[in-house]
């Protein structure tokens, strides 16, 4: 029976500490380095490091290491999505989008192209297997849980796929490659979207995006400024509004609170705890479960942000999407964000937000919805 594993070796401690526990269990492993990005004009990508660090950590294991593009998948199916999401003044994760058409998707193909039965990742997640049925779970670090960003993979990739890290926590992780020897024990944790790296995001989306000027309102409708796009803020946001010198609104921080895509104008109100900005209830687009299809109705909690304390909630859906009445309010509610559900540890699968209900009985619509 063929159980050879395929590591998806990044280069990063995570995905090299999940090709050592695999290793030192006596498993067939193999080592698989995925390039998802092909374009880095201004040297931010760490690409070429990233690919010297998979072939150390490789040999250091005695491993075979494969090495695959999936730029072109990327561009068509998480890329193109991010920009016209974006466009449209929505605010989209494509990691999310990443892990369940590439990682999950192009990446487990080529998986069995290689002979493999199992994928594994370094992604701090669990999944539990019950008389065949499998089920994904947070990882034990609650800090570094990454079920949310999973709650859209395939549901028959969890039959394929292996989480070593899922009963570790990062300071254990680290400490097992320190003292594996391990040349990449030390090296930092990537952070924001890989393809901008560490340049400024407005600078990125400027080289894909024009600027579409437009009004800065209060929730009446005076106006209060200009913004150079609706793309360029996000909901909740404070920083980098540029608007000032109005005595009678003085003293008081303005938040984006919502975007009239239809005017392309943006809302801002005063203060972090404006009704505007509560939001009592969502709607999802159409939920992808990675569970089997619960009840039409089902009192769970859900999660809208990476790290984000989940929120009970009862849910309704259909195939069409879902309404979520929220038992606490939640702030600052993008339309484009991930709303991931959870039972218990159980992350029952997720759907993108395409309105919110505030406090004020206002509702924050996309145009893309």
């Amino acid at each position: 029976m063929n159980e050879r594993v395929i590591v998806a070796l990044s280069g990063g401690v995570d995905s090299a500490v999940a090709a050592l526990l695999l290793r030192r269990a006596g498993r067939d492993v193999e080592a698989l380095h995925m390039t998802n990005w092909d374009q880095d004009e201004a040297g931010y990508c760490t690409a070429a490091a990233d690919w010297q660090d998979a072939r150390r950590v490789a040999d250091e294991l005695g491993m075979p290491l494969h090495r695959v593009s999936f730029a072109a998948e990327y561009r068509e199916r998480v890329f193109s999505h991010f920009l016209a999401d974006y466009a449209a003044g929505l605010t989209p994760n494509p990691d999310i989008l990443c892990n369940r058409e590439v990682k999950f998707g192009a990446c487990l193909d080529y998986m069995r192209r290689l002979g493999g039965r199992w994928l594994a990742t370094g992604h701090y997640a669990r999944i539990a297997t019950t008389d065949g049925s499998h089920r994904l779970l947070r990882a034990r670090d609650r800090e570094k849980d990454q079920s949310y960003f999973l709650q859209q993979m395939p549901r028959a990739a969890l039959g394929a796929t292996l989480f070593p890290l899922g009963a570790l926590t990062k300071g254990e992780v680290r400490d097992l490659a320190r003292r594996a020897g391990l040349p990449v024990h030390d090296r930092p944790d990537s952070a924001g979207i890989c393809f901008i790296g560490e340049r400024p995001f407005r600078a990125f989306l400027e080289t894909y995006l024009k600027p579409r000027p437009g009004p800065i309102e209060t929730a009446t409708g005076e106006p209060l400024g200009r913004h150079d796009g609706l793309m360029y803020h996000t909901i909740g946001q404070r920083h980098g509004l540029r608007i000032g010198g109005h005595r009678q609104h003085a003293g008081t921080p303005w938040y984006v609170a919502r975007k009239d895509i239809a005017r392309n104008a943006l809302i801002v109100v005063q203060g972090h705890d404006h009704p505007l900005l509560r939001v009592a209830a969502l709607t999802t687009g159409p939920v992808a479960w990675l569970a089997a299809e619960p009840a039409a109705r089902l009192e769970c909690s859900v999660q809208v942000r990476h790290r984000q304390t989940p929120v009970p909630c009862r849910l309704e859906w259909s195939a069409g999407g879902a309404r979520v009445s929220l038992a606490t309010a939640l702030c600052a509610v993008a339309p484009g964000q991930h709303a991931a559900f959870y039972v218990g540890e159980e992350c029952l699968g997720g759907g993108v937000i395409v309105a919110a209900e505030s406090g004020a009985d206002a509702r924050v619509e996309s145009s893309a919805a």
